[in-house]
């Protein structure tokens, strides 16, 4: 026979079980949550009119030199799309954002402003003799490259 302080055992018990997985599952979404709400804010904040200005002004100009793109264009557009490319580049190394989301909305920005600033960045680590300069936007460029790789690879 099973007595009364056996049942009441198990069901304390029991009910501790419930209670961890309970709250790992909250965690787990308010995590998902706090995810997403970084994404969209990300997602709002390329959106913004002078963002995307700047986006298309140094996607559009020809210059392969830093010194010359410094002097004919200033470093205002280009300081504006990279410090928003390395925040996202720094999120993703220390997986704060989940690639896949940062694939979905932001792969071609990506891979055609690196693509298009790579010169200009490499000069600029150059003349100053920093090559951390816009070290994270070419992290993201090269793990969009890598995803893309693997997917196109997969399929």
């Amino acid at each position: 026979m099973v007595d009364v302080q056996t049942v009441s055992i198990a069901i304390a018990s029991a009910s501790v079980v419930a209670g961890i997985i309970y709250y790992s599952l909250q965690i787990r979404q308010q995590t998902k949550t706090r995810q997403t709400d970084l994404v969209i804010r990300l997602y709002t904040a390329f959106g913004d009119k002078e963002m995307r200005q700047a986006w298309e002004k140094i996607t559009t100009r020809e210059c392969r030199d830093f010194s010359a793109y410094q002097n004919e264009f200033g470093l205002s557009d280009l300081n504006e799309v990279g410090w928003f490319f390395e925040g996202v580049g720094v999120l993703l190394r220390r997986k704060l954002i989940d690639i896949a989301v940062v694939d979905d909305l932001f792969s071609s920005p990506i891979k055609i402003s690196w693509e298009k600033m790579k010169p200009v960045a490499e000069g600029e680590r150059k003349q100053f003799g920093r090559p951390q300069i816009w070290e994270w936007w070419e992290y993201l460029y090269n793990e969009m490259q890598r995803r893309e790789h693997q997917l196109t690879k997969g399929t």
